[in-house]
């Protein structure tokens, strides 16, 4: 359990990244990154394949954070958003397989018709 828990936490507010510290390793996540894979129910849904797809999140930032229990971390959005526990190990994920993770968000907005900065469906 205590290789999924970072040695440090950085919450760098003006370029909107958390920092992850796993020994030797640091990671920088955006806050977009973040918000758009929040584990919330909001996000997810209630279901498989009941999730909402994230628009418009870009320029989304990162108020604060807090631990929740021994076991995850709470962020704080500047969207209003704060409702998803992140746990130890879903930010381990989300550091290790970032690339696929923000592969696959892009081609579902590409998918949609969506975009990054707007939140509106692009129109052809």
């Amino acid at each position: 359990m205590s290789h999924t828990l970072p040695t440090d936490i950085r919450l760098h507010k003006k370029s909107r990244t958390l920092e992850l510290i796993y020994g030797d390793i640091n990671y920088e996540l955006t806050a977009e990154y973040l918000r758009v894979h929040s584990p919330s129910a909001e996000v997810r849904g209630h279901g498989i394949g009941n999730g909402v797809l994230q628009t418009g999140k870009q320029l989304v930032g990162i108020k604060g954070i807090q631990p929740a229990g021994n076991y995850a971390l709470k962020i704080i959005f500047d969207d209003g958003h704060d409702s998803g526990l992140f746990t130890w190990e879903y930010l381990l994920d989300l550091c290790q397989n970032h690339d696929q993770h923000w592969q696959d968000y892009l081609q579902q907005l590409q998918d949609a018709g969506a975009s990054r900065n707007d939140g509106m469906i692009a129109r052809g």
